[in-house]
């Protein structure tokens, strides 16, 4: 009996990954689910899911949270700042605990990226790798909703406007990367596994006009240069901080930081990604 563990269960992703792995017939009494707010997966414990709570700030939770599991995803933090500590302390816990494996939510090409979010995975993945368990990274690129659900935004203003240039995205959905993840946490192996996960590229004329193509509704990409788009965004109310860095991640983008060639979703999944199209249909759904 293998015993497995998802942290985060609660959140977009490890909720999504939790179903998959019970529809994939893992035993729910086999199954961690490891949140910080048990009354939120309230439904999941009158399913048999095994509900713990585990906190990444509160590393005195994480101990018992973890007891007992072989197999543990670890879903990266959403704190800028601090995942690292974090995500540090999840590691020592699951290695006092006797976890034979760790599967981590990283980002794509973390070993060569200009991405501003890089860092701390780049660090944690660090970690796990001087941890001594054997760890499976799913260097998971950008999910298709983080353009989606601007899809209104987008319609109502007839464009989408960004310094990405003709970079491409190799994005996908929340979905695939959660059975991407179920799949490899259910597989076996030796030694250490980097995944680089993404769908098929689309670029930001190509999101336009699919957004265009689904909804009957014009929709145009402006693309601006990484100054002008920073500007753009303060005047839209953001702050300089916070304009700079959605503009840093538009020059990522612009690199190719975010594109990739890796056949490991689909390889993961048995299929291929859902398509950019549907995933914009089931939004104006």
């Amino acid at each position: 009996m293998t015993v497995y563990a998802v942290t985060g269960a609660t959140g977009r992703l490890g909720r999504l990954v939790v179903e998959e792995l019970l529809s994939r017939g893992v035993p729910a009494s086999d199954l961690v689910a490891v949140v910080r707010t048990p009354s939120k997966a309230a439904d999941l414990a009158e399913r048999g899911v095994q509900v713990r709570e585990g906190d990444y700030s509160r590393p005195d939770s994480l101990p018992g949270a973890l007891a007992g599991v072989q197999r543990l995803l670890l879903i990266s933090g959403s704190e800028p700042g601090g995942r690292v500590a974090q995500h540090t302390a999840v590691v020592d816990a699951a290695k006092a605990a006797g976890v034979e494996r760790i599967t981590y939510t990283s980002i794509l090409k973390a070993d060569d990226t200009s991405n501003p979010l890089a860092g701390e995975h780049q660090a944690s993945e660090q970690v796990l790798r001087a941890s001594g368990i054997p760890v499976t990274l799913l260097r998971n690129g950008w999910y298709t909703e983080n353009y989606t659900e601007q899809l209104e935004q987008y319609l109502q203003r007839g464009e989408i406007v960004g310094a990405a240039g003709g970079g491409k995205v190799s994005a996908a959905s929340r979905a695939d990367f959660a059975a991407a993840a179920a799949a490899a946490l259910l597989a076996d192996g030796e030694g250490d596994v980097v995944h680089e996960l993404g769908g098929p590229a689309f670029d930001f004329t190509e999101l336009a006009a699919t957004i265009s193509d689904v909804t009957g509704t014009k929709v145009a990409y402006r693309a601006l240069s990484v100054a002008d788009y920073e500007a753009e965004l303060q005047q839209h109310g953001l702050d300089a901080g916070t304009a700079g860095f959605v503009a840093a991640i538009d020059a990522s983008i612009a690199a190719g930081d975010l594109e990739t060639g890796s056949d490991d979703l689909a390889r993961l999944l048995g299929r291929p990604a859902t398509p950019l199209a549907d995933v914009v249909r089931a939004t104006r759904a």
